[in-house]
């Protein structure tokens, strides 16, 4: 294939910042966790209380898997893995993605195929780069851990690697059946949600349903537990099967055309089309409807396993003071449905950023041009997507609040109070939603090419609030996430102040980066 090795260096150039940001984070939660396991269980004692704990409970084995070790290493393990591996498959996919087909959207990869480079050269460049991450992901991860001993770590690194390569090979195949990009990505995110359901459902069941999903095969390789090293096997059988798909379609299609053809639209626009902000809506719409239903399917189960992981944390001493610190309250059902709120929110922060950076695909692809050459000013037609942002971080955060209500009230004979109550609690998330979107307006506005970074700012919001609290992390570090300055609204009365603060902040950061727009060239 001519030109794979140029296009592969091509792709990393470009990726130099977005690799760092997604490899380094996920590395260095590791090493956190395991060293604050180290601290905070520094008995075999208190290891086997929270393995004790953990096997007895089907609703923590859902959200993090089951404990294999009770060594710090196979309790690392077991608090990372679930959503490590998750966040490495997702890394996967968006770089294939980012190197095929929005590369086809964008037309640059017409101008690259005029000159000596194979049919099959950009999608084997973009799974050497995809592959290349995972496994940089992999040895840093065993690096980290070397000290919790060296076969373990490896282990541990290769599950992370694998699960990369796996929703990577995902991706590859998804971007040759659909003409967008964000379609592309929206299929291969729907395989990775349904097979982290798989492994929930299967570690809280008899563990069956793990097996059929990448995610529990990261589990299932035990590091630190015992290793399973044939299960490496499915890995590869996996990536071969995807990537064997992949280029037998790319074979099959012409360029900039997909396997699944796009359903033409009618001749003439309707008129909620005429404004910058219908044309916004009508450009995510599909993006925004998957995300409700995810967010409606997860405050769903969140709210239905309060009961069970509140039994467990009574028990565990640790496990209760690391709830409280996120919860904010010294009932542990409510610190826990206050947490589960807030990882919604932060999870509604993704949303957020990605309905921005859609002006940045907008101006790349070429799409904004003609829309910003009529009466239609820069500023309005970044507005529309601002507004999509928040306004369908609004509805998340409704929908996640209304479900996860439904959840725990059905089991505590409490419906219609528990979903009010979730609701409002869900709502008081958006003010820092709405900060994570302004910056990453700013960036886009201010400096495109830095505008990835926005979600190295998402990923550090994250990482704070899932680890920092059982982590111990500094105050000054906590409050690096606007999530931490937010009130506890399911255990306690609201305080407006923080609210008020944070929303005019994101007001300002927002206008800034539509004002740093309204200087700058297109494509700059």
């Amino acid at each position: 294939m001519n030109g794979t090795g140029v296009l592969a260096r091509l792709a990393l150039r470009r990726d130099r910042i977005m690799i760092p940001a997604w490899v380094l984070p996920l590395a260095l939660m590791v090493a956190t966790t395991a060293s604050a396991f180290g601290s905070l269980y520094d008995t075999e004692a208190k290891r086997a209380d929270v393995a004790s704990s953990t096997a007895g409970n089907g609703s923590l084995r859902a959200l993090y898997g089951p404990v294999f070790d009770t060594g710090i290493g196979g309790l690392t393990a077991w608090r990372v893995m679930a959503f490590g591996a998750a966040l490495a498959g997702l890394m996967g996919l968006l770089l294939v993605v980012r190197h095929t087909r929005e590369e086809e959207e964008t037309g640059r990869l017409e101008l690259v195929g005029a000159g000596a480079v194979g049919r099959r050269a950009p999608l084997a460049a973009a799974l050497l780069t995809a592959f290349g991450a995972s496994l940089l992901l992999g040895l840093l991860v065993t690096l980290v851990l070397l000290q919790q001993g060296a076969v373990g770590a490896l282990a541990f690194g290769l599950a992370f690697a694998g699960t990369g390569c796996a929703f990577a090979a995902v991706a590859a195949a998804t971007a040759q059946l659909t003409e967008s990009a964000r379609a592309a990505k929206g299929m291969a995110g729907a395989v990775l949600g349904l097979a982290f359901l798989l492994r929930a459902a299967g570690d809280a069941g008899s563990g069956t349903l793990t097996w059929i999903s990448p995610l529990g095969w990261a589990e299932n390789l035990r590091p630190y537990g015992g290793e399973r090293w044939w299960v490496a096997g499915l890995f590869a059988a996996w990536v071969a099967g995807f990537v064997a798909v992949a280029y037998a379609l790319v074979a099959r299609r012409d360029l900039d055309a997909s396997l699944l053809p796009s359903r033409p639209g009618p001749a003439e626009a309707g008129p909620r089309l005429r404004s910058a902000y219908g044309l916004a809506w009508r450009l995510q719409r599909g993006s925004l409807r998957g995300w409700t239903f995810g967010f409606a399917v997860g405050g769903g189960v969140l709210g239905g396993l309060t009961n069970g992981v509140a039994d467990l944390i009574r028990d565990n001493k640790q496990l209760a003071e690391t709830m409280r610190d996120m919860g904010g309250s010294s009932a542990l059902t409510d610190s826990y449905l206050a947490s589960m709120t807030g990882i919604m929110g932060m999870i509604a922060a993704v949303y957020a950023v990605q309905a921005v950076l859609r002006l940045q695909s907008e101006e790349n692809s070429g799409r904004a041009e003609p829309v910003l050459a009529t009466a239609i000013s820069r500023v309005r037609w970044a507005a529309g997507h601002l507004a999509v942002a928040v306004c369908g971080s609004v509805l998340l955060m409704l929908v996640s609040g209304l479900t996860m209500g439904l959840g725990y009230g059905a089991s505590a004979d409490d419906t219609g109070n528990q979903m009010a109550r979730l609701a409002g609690a869900a709502l008081v998330q958006l003010p820092a939603v709405w900060l994570v979107a302004a910056v990453a307006m700013l960036l886009y506005g201010a400096v495109p090419r830095l505008a990835v970074a926005s979600w190295s700012v998402v990923s550090l919001t994250l990482a704070i609030g899932l680890y920092g609290p059982a982590l111990k992390l500094d105050r000054w570090v906590m409050d690096l996430s606007a999530f931490t300055h937010l009130p506890k609204v399911v255990s306690a009365d609201v305080t407006y102040g923080p609210l008020l603060l944070l929303t005019l902040l994101a007001l300002a950061v927002g206008g800034a980066g539509l004002a740093a727009l309204r200087r700058r060239d297109l494509i700059a």
